[in-house]
């Protein structure tokens, strides 16, 4: 890829590659929850200084830090933001890498020890050369895998404090070669929704069931039923996801007893607000009244996670334009499909127009292709420059230089 290697930052960070290989398998070895990443959020701060970023601000959002770096003009005009996610999943590591994970059940089954190396290493690219006027804003994001930590950082003040024209993170993909990025101009991921149903009948013998009302016969209805949400509710040119996942009832040591309760788990998936509402709607009067037919009573606790990630198009377009100016056009592909996965990303981008993009990580011989959150998962470090290049450029290209400052 003759841009790539003619690009400055990805020259002078795969220079660095053996430096930023060992920071993100430290990073890997010490996962820590959301809302937790003290350890984490330490040693950033820590390489940000040695960066010599201008500022950093910590325990924004909990565990969040900021660093902000001057261009050539210092202080002022304008800026854009780069996020990266730090937070490990509750996962127990069946890797026998030397790096693997030293806390027992945890892990970095997703990459974000990744992430938050590609950004460090555009903070330390960035503070050495300053070619761009403005401000750039490396947000180090806590509590991405479900506890919502990009809301978190926004309530608590992040976009007041650092005004941002725009915003951009990018996410490592396994079912992409690596070198390629992938985005489109809307819909990346969708919105993620969380769905209880608790069944309450009447417990009894089950050798006489005409004297109970049967929760689990009740559960096993509405798992069928709500199959239909999707396909006889929903625009078939509209994409959504009804999956219930996990069913509790009774004791499996107890073979003839039936239960008063039963309860059902899962998760609804769509991207546009409309189909969200219908869907929620529908799945509260399908269950209650199938409930209600079988002498029973349903409730439904619904609750709504995260937005779609949806990319504003005129930002959508320019990261494509730096992505290609590194990599070429041809391995940069704008209409990817969306994800039905979602990502609290989406909290910055309801407030900021921005983007959010896919780096491909697979390897021809093979590594790097490991699904996310699965426990054979591992980042893979040939990606760490370009990254770091790629979010470098976003800057560079989003925040040039004057012919004054340029000299």
């Amino acid at each position: 890829m003759q841009a790539l290697s003619e690009n400055g930052a990805y020259r002078r960070l795969f220079a660095l590659r053996g430096e930023l290989t060992a920071l993100r398998r430290e990073l890997h070895a010490m996962p820590e929850l959301g809302f937790q990443e003290t350890r984490t959020a330490a040693r950033v701060v820590e390489a940000l200084r040695l960066c010599g970023v201008d500022e950093i601000h910590t325990g924004i959002g909990r565990t969040g830090v900021v660093a902000v770096i001057h261009g050539r003009g210092g202080a002022g005009g304008r800026q854009i933001g780069l996020r990266a996610d730090m937070d490990a999943l509750p996962l127990q590591e069946d890797n026998e890498v030397p790096w693997r994970s030293a806390t027992p059940g945890l892990m970095h089954a997703c990459g974000h020890d990744g992430h938050t190396t590609m950004l460090l290493a555009a903070a330390r690219y960035l503070a050495e050369t300053r070619r761009f006027e403005g401000s750039a804003v490396l947000i180090f994001q806590p509590g991405e895998e479900g506890y919502a930590g990009a809301r978190e950082m926004i309530q608590d003040g992040l976009f007041e404090r650092f005004p941002v024209e725009s915003v951009y993170a990018m996410h490592n993909w396994p079912l992409m070669p690596a070198g390629r990025i992938g985005l489109n101009a809307g819909a990346m991921m969708a919105a993620a929704d969380q769905v209880e149903i608790v069944l309450q009948g009447r417990g009894g013998h089950g050798a006489h069931p005409h004297l109970a009302v049967d929760p689990v016969l009740m559960a096993g209805h509405v798992i069928t039923a709500v199959q239909s949400l999707v396909s006889r509710n929903v625009a078939p040119l509209d994409q959504a996801v009804v999956s219930l996942c996990a069913m509790q009832a009774g004791d499996p040591g107890a073979f003839s007893v039936i239960p008063r309760e039963a309860r059902l788990t899962g998760t609804v998936r769509t991207f546009r607000p409309e189909v969200q509402q219908l869907l929620e709607e529908r799945l509260n009067a399908l269950v209650e009244s199938l409930a209600l037919g079988f002498g029973g009573h349903a409730t439904v606790n619904y609750k709504r996670l995260y937005p779609a990630t949806i990319n504003s198009a005129p930002e959508a377009a320019f990261a494509a334009r730096v992505a290609a100016s590194l990599v070429g056009e041809a391995q940069v592909q704008t209409d990817l499909p969306p994800s039905m996965g979602s990502e609290d990303f989406s909290f910055m981008l309801q407030v900021k127009p921005g983007a959010y993009l896919r780096i491909g990580q697979a390897a021809a011989d093979g590594s790097g292709a490991c699904s996310l959150h699965n426990p054979r998962y591992d980042f893979n470090d040939e990606i760490l420059p370009l990254g770091g290049a790629l979010f470098a450029a976003l800057v560079e290209q989003g925040l040039p230089l004057t012919s004054s400052l340029s000299e």
